[in-house]
């Protein structure tokens, strides 16, 4: 015989609303006591006939999740992270691949809704402000992560990227470093923007005009490293440490590091933006500055969750902070 609501009430020791709500997601459930219910529900092999369930409550139980690509280590981790989360929730992950293409993310978006998702979690391009827009109209509430969509008034959370790469600025300073070279992503992006400005303020609090020429902007992807890192260690007067505040373009650096024969610290100092496991499995480990990827995925489920739950858009704008990882990629350039 199947397991009822009522087996599962029974073996949690709750209610039959509790456990109800619980595995419905309810804000109005604690989390401890919806770990327990889940967990119990599961175990006890209990499962929502979510047919029946979505034609009574008009929920689907769906949440669209968009990213650019997974190569992002923080992408991988916000889409596992959400998952993970939804699921405990009841809710499944639909999720999707923009490339940052906004046309792509346009059909993406049709595909969601007429898919009815209860919620959607984006990392926005920026060019469909109209369509999120009318998702959060017809009730569908939308939370951006990691970028938000200018003048639309959505809820988003977003690194403290501006901070970030001020820090990482600032940790290469203070080693001696007065040439840094910046790799960083496209100006009409939040975080190319953003750390962008965090490495000016730094290097003009220390007293050092920007050189436009050591600043290379590019698209997310390795071949923005392989080019910039090329054009960078390609000067007459290279750089003594690169600052990669574009995560795609870390491979690429990578590559052209290698090609050169330059020994890392001791030749150029490496700062990546964005942690990856394998950059501490890298020799020497790479320093990184960490986006907090993990503080970001969860804040936005407890803000979609508070949606779901009823309550309004705020359109404010939530930051995880950002935080510096001293590795061994980093030193004193040998010339001082």
């Amino acid at each position: 015989m199947s397991v009822t609501l009522r087996d599962v009430a029974r073996a949690a020791d709750v209610s039959i609303a509790t456990a109800s709500r619980a595995l419905a997601g309810s804000p109005l459930i604690n989390h401890t006591t919806q770990r327990h219910v889940v967990q119990v529900a599961a175990a006890i092999g209990y499962r929502t006939n979510t047919v029946a369930r979505a034609l009574k409550t008009k929920r689907s139980r769906l949440i669209g999740l968009t990213v650019h690509n997974l190569e992002n280590a923080s992408f991988r981790v916000l889409a596992a992270t959400v998952q993970t989360r939804m699921q405990a929730l009841g809710y499944q992950v639909i999720l999707s691949i923009s490339a940052d293409d906004a046309a792509q993310e346009s059909n993406i978006l049709q595909t969601l809704v007429d898919h009815g998702v209860d919620g959607l979690i984006a990392v926005p391009t920026g060019a469909n402000a109209a369509q999120l827009l009318a998702m959060e109209h017809a009730e569908i509430p939308v939370i951006c992560a990691v970028r938000r969509v200018e003048g639309a008034g959505l809820e988003s959370v977003l690194a403290a990227d501006m901070d970030g790469a001020y820090a990482g600025t600032q940790h290469l300073l203070s080693l001696g470093h007065r040439r840094i070279g910046l790799i960083v992503g496209p100006s009409d992006t939040t975080s190319g923007k953003e750390r962008l400005a965090g490495y000016k303020r730094a290097m003009q609090e220390a007293g050092l005009s920007v050189d436009p020429a050591l600043v290379q902007p590019g698209r997310y992807a390795p071949e923005t490293g392989i080019a910039a890192a090329n054009m960078l260690l390609s000067m007459p007067e290279r750089p003594t440490a690169l600052f990669v505040a574009n995560h795609e373009s870390s491979v690429g650096v990578l590559r052209v590091v290698s090609e050169r024969g330059l020994a890392v610290p001791d030749a150029l100092s490496l700062l990546f933006y964005e942690d990856s496991p394998w950059f501490e499995w890298q020799r020497p480990a790479i320093s990184v500055v960490d986006s907090g990827a993990v503080e970001m995925a969860n804040l936005v489920v407890d803000r979609l969750m508070q949606r779901l739950g009823g309550v309004a858009n705020s359109g404010r704008e939530y930051r995880v902070g950002s935080r510096l990882v001293e590795r061994a990629s980093c030193k004193t350039p040998a010339a001082l």
